[in-house]
């Protein structure tokens, strides 16, 4: 009975953390296009782009800035979210896991 509440949680879980993950990659990427001058910001569409990933990749890495602060030019706060949601990513698949066989 629980089956058919833990596996589509666990699901949407997976697919939702490895959205964020792949949310992070692609900001990265955007901003080393942009500093290598591949990307023009002056360019609408590129700026639209990168406003929404920042209004979702930044309360993330604000926080972690704040324990972990950028090494001369190299901001590794990106590394440590997408490895963040990687643990959590593991770490609820495990849980559902467990939940589904110890519910039958």
């Amino acid at each position: 009975m629980l089956r058919v509440i833990f596996v589509p949680l666990a699901v949407a879980v997976h697919y939702l953390l490895s959205l964020a993950m792949l949310v992070v990659i692609v900001s990265v990427i955007m901003s080393w296009l942009i500093v290598l001058g591949v990307l023009n910001m002056s360019n609408p569409t590129v700026r639209q782009v990168l406003r929404t990933l920042d209004a979702l990749t930044e309360p993330l890495y604000r926080r972690v800035r704040r324990v972990i602060p950028p090494v001369g030019n190299l901001d590794l706060s990106p590394l440590f979210v997408w490895l963040a949601l990687l643990v959590a990513q593991v770490f609820f698949d495990e849980l559902f896991a467990y939940l589904v066989r110890l519910s039958g």
